[in-house]
C-alpha cells in the first residue's frame, strides 16, 4: 500500500539533509518533485496542485528552528498537509440511538460490497455488537450465496427472500428488530451512476430504509475512476463516507489521496486484506506516516492486540526466559501469527523508517515467503525443529522433497534461523530494535533468506 509514494517522498526527504535552510529555490524544486510524484501515483490533478500549493506556502512561511533540518521541517509540513488531505481525523461509524443501526452499502460491480459486509460485521461483532446481514443483490449470479456462505463463517446471521430488492432490505431490518440485532448491514447490488434505473432503485432503499451510515465501497485498484464514481453517487445519495478495498493490491494509492478532498465525505475504513479481519479504520494521521516513512507503530500495536494470541506468545517469552531456547516451531507458529496480521511486509509497512529500506527488502517480505518457510519447517520431524543441528545431507533431502522445496532453501532457512537465535539473544540484554532496523536496511531480515538471493 502506498510503496510508490513512499519510495518517492523517502527519496525527496533525504535530498534534503545536506541542505543548511530552507530557500526559495529548494523550496521549488520539492514542490515540483511533490508534484510529480503525486500525478504519477494517480492522484487528482486539482487536489496535487492545491496540496503543493499549500506546502510552498507553509514553507516560505516557516521559521526553521536550530534544532531541526530543512529536511525535518520539510516532512512535519508534509506529514501535516497530508494528513489534512486525507481527511485530517478519524470518523468513526456513526449509530443510532434506538438500534437498530442500519448501515447502507453502495458501489459499482465488482467493488468488494459483499465481502465488505462481511468484514464489516466482523469486526463490529468483534467490538460486541450483534450484527445482522442482508442480501439485497438479487442481480449479480450467486451473490447470495457468497454471502450466506461468509456470514456463517463469522456466525452471523443473513436474511434472504425472493423478492424486490427494497422490500427484502425492509422485511430484513424488521427481521432484525425482532432478533434484537443493534446493525443491520445492507448489501446491494453494484451498479453504474450512468443507470437510471439502478440508481432509482438505490435511493428508494435508502429512502424506505432511513440508513444511519451510507457507505460508499469504492476498489482502491481503479485509482481516479474510483474518485469520479463516489463523486456520482454522493450526488444521487447522502453518503456518509467511504470504504476502500483491495488497498493491499495498490502500490499507488491515488484513490485514496484523492477522495475525501475531492467527495468531501470522510475515509472510514480501509481493506488491508482477502480476510475476514481484513479491514481495518482509517486513520488520517496514521495513514500521512506510513506514507512519509514514520510508520505506524499505534497501529501496529492495535493490530498486535486484536489478532495475536496472547496465550501462545506469552508461552514461548516463558520459554526464552528460561532459557530454554527459540526453535523452529517456535518460528513456524510466530510466522503463523504474523500471517494473521497481514504478513510480514504488512507489519514492516507500520514500523518507523520503511521509507529508507531498500526496495528489495519489501519485495522479499511478503506472505509466499513465509508460507514457503512454514511449508519447510512442517517438513521437519518434531526433533529436527527442536535440534536443528541434526539436519544433515539426506535429512535436507527429505525436507526439501517434502516441501517442494529445494536443498539450497533448506540451508538458507538453517543458516538465517542460527542468525536470528544469535540476534534473539543479544536483543534479551540489550533491547536490540535499532539492531534488527540495521538488520532490514543491510538486506536481510532476521529468519528469512537474505534479499536478493
Amino acid at each position: 500500500m502506498f510503496e510508490q509514494l513512499q519510495e518517492k517522498f523517502g527519496l525527496i526527504l533525504r535530498s534534503l539533509r545536506g541542505r543548511g535552510k530552507i530557500t526559495e529555490k529548494n523550496i521549488s524544486e520539492t514542490s515540483r518533485q511533490i508534484r510529480r510524484a503525486l500525478l504519477e501515483a494517480d492522484v487528482n490533478l486539482n487536489v496535487a496542485k492545491d496540496f503543493v500549493a499549500r506546502i510552498e506556502k507553509k514553507a516560505q512561511g516557516s521559521t526553521v528552528l536550530k534544532s531541526v533540518t530543512p529536511g525535518q521541517q520539510f516532512a512535519k509540513i508534509m506529514h501535516d498537509e497530508l494528513t489534512s488531505l486525507l481527511g485530517k481525523e478519524q470518523a468513526p461509524l456513526i449509530f443510532a440511538k434506538k438500534p437498530p443501526t442500519v448501515i447502507l452499502l453502495a458501489g459499482l460491480q465488482g467493488s468488494g460490497k459483499t465481502t465488505t459486509a462481511v468484514k464489516l460485521a466482523n469486526l463490529l461483532k468483534k467490538d460486541g455488537k450483534k450484527p445482522f446481514l442482508v442480501a439485497a443483490d438479487v442481480y449479480r449470479p450467486a451473490a447470495v450465496e457468497q454471502l450466506q456462505i461468509l456470514g456463517k463463517q463469522i456466525d452471523v446471521p443473513v436474511w434472504t427472500e425472493e423478492r424486490d430488492p427494497v422490500d427484502i432490505c425492509v422485511n430484513g431490518i424488521d427481521d432484525a428488530k425482532r432478533q434484537k440485532h443493534d446493525v443491520v448491514i445492507l448489501d446491494t447490488a453494484g451498479r453504474l451512476h450512468v443507470d437510471s434505473e439502478m440508481m432509482e432503485e438505490i435511493m428508494d432503499i435508502a429512502e424506505a430504509t432511513t440508513p444511519t451510515e451510507i457507505l460508499f465501497v469504492a476498489d482502491g485498484m481503479t485509482g481516479q475512476d474510483a474518485v469520479n464514481s463516489a463523486m456520482a453517487f454522493s450526488d444521487a445519495l447522502e453518503i456518509t463516507g467511504t470504504v476502500l478495498t483491495k488497498l493491499d493490491g495498490d502500490a499507488r494509492g491515488g484513490a485514496a489521496v484523492s477522495i475525501s478532498a475531492i467527495t468531501g465525505k470522510p475515509i472510514k475504513f480501509v481493506g488491508v486484506s482477502e480476510k475476514m479481519d481484513g479491514l481495518d479504520p482509517f486513520h488520517p494521521d496514521r495513514m500521512a506516516g506510513r506514507i512519509l516513512g514514520m510508520g505506524d507503530v499505534v497501529g501496529l500495536v492495535e493490530e498486535v492486540e486484536r489478532k495475536v494470541d496472547h496465550e501462545q506468545a506469552a508461552k514461548v517469552a516463558k520459554k526464552i526466559s528460561r532459557g530454554k531456547g527459540f526453535d523452529l516451531a517456535d518460528f513456524r507458529d510466530q510466522l503463523e501469527q504474523m500471517e494473521k496480521m497481514g504478513g510480514i511486509s504488512s507489519l514492516i509497512e507500520k514500523l518507523p523508517g520503511v521509507g529508507q529500506l531498500p526496495s528489495a527488502v519489501l519485495d522479499r517480505a511478503n506472505n509466499q515467503e513465509s508460507r514457503r518457510l512454514v511449508a519447510i519447517i512442517n517438513s521437519m520431524t518434531p526433533g529436527e525443529r527442536v535440534f536443528p543441528a541434526t539436519i544433515k545431507g539426506s535429512r535436507k533431502k527429505r525436507i526439501a522433497k517434502g516441501s517442494g522445496t529445494q536443498v539450497q532453501e533448506v540451508n538458507r532457512l538453517l543458516k538465517q534461523f542460527m542468525q536470528m537465535q544469535k540476534m534473539m539473544k543479544k536483543a534479551k540484554r540489550k533491547g536490540g530494535l535499532g539492531q534488527m532496523m540495521g538488520q532490514l536496511k543491510a538486506g536481510g531480515m532476521p529468519g528469512l533468506p537474505p534479499f536478493g538471493q
